[in-house]
């Protein structure tokens, strides 16, 4: 089987999971949390080199107070739950926002914990007219104008998993995503299954990867 190197999660379907469960919108935000760890072990197992985790954007920062704070804190929460297995971390996202949590800070900067290895990125605060704002002052003449994105430490994504049956990007890493499969689960994210992972890599493995040629 062929194996991406990169994948992208959209872990969709939190507040309509919850809803669905009877509980308030905010509630489902934490039961996302497990499932990323469980993605991310198997991940580690299959031999997949990066992963992409969408956090939060800008745009979701709208939302009801009691919403913002538990996507953030569920943001938080995860990110030091990967703190703790072999992973090289990295949050992107506008750190100049009073939206963007201080506890990340941190993480801001590539960091290696236990033996390190696979490389997770976490999209916190992130917005696609953020991540490319630099362009705008960049000579397009230059062949390295991809270090002039914010995201420029994240390599292209070959799949991109989304859950709860949306079929749309929605700004998650424009550049990167340029050539990247898309797989849609209709399970919300926090429905999890292993067998959603497996079903999608059996997907990508049909797939004829040209990259344009």
């Amino acid at each position: 089987m062929r194996i991406p190197k990169h994948i992208g999660i959209i872990p969709d379907g939190n507040r309509r999971w919850a809803k669905n469960n009877g509980m308030g919108k905010e509630e489902g935000y934490d039961k996302g949390i497990d499932p990323g760890l469980e993605l991310f072990k198997l991940c580690e197992k299959t031999g997949i080199n990066e992963i992409t985790y969408y956090g939060f954007t800008v745009d979701n920062t709208k939302r009801p107070k009691e919403q913002r704070i538990a996507f953030t804190k569920a943001c938080i929460d995860a990110v030091e739950l990967l703190s703790k297995e072999n992973a090289e971390l990295l949050v992107i996202g506008n750190i100049e926002s009073k939206m963007f949590p201080k506890e990340l800070l941190p993480y801001t900067k590539r960091r290696t914990f236990g033996k390190g290895g696979i490389k997770v990125n976490f999209l916190v605060n992130y917005g696609w007219e953020w991540d490319l704002n630099n362009l705008k002052k960049s000579d397009s003449s230059k062949k390295n104008i991809i270090n002039n994105i914010n995201s420029n430490d994240i390599s292209r994504v070959d799949l991109i998993i989304r859950w709860g049956g949306r079929r749309r990007l929605s700004g998650f890493l424009p550049v990167q995503s340029i050539y990247a499969d898309f797989y849609v689960i209709e399970d919300f994210w926090p429905e999890f299954k292993t067998e959603h992972f497996y079903n999608a890599l059996n997907w990508y493995d049909k797939q004829d990867i040209t990259l344009g040629g």
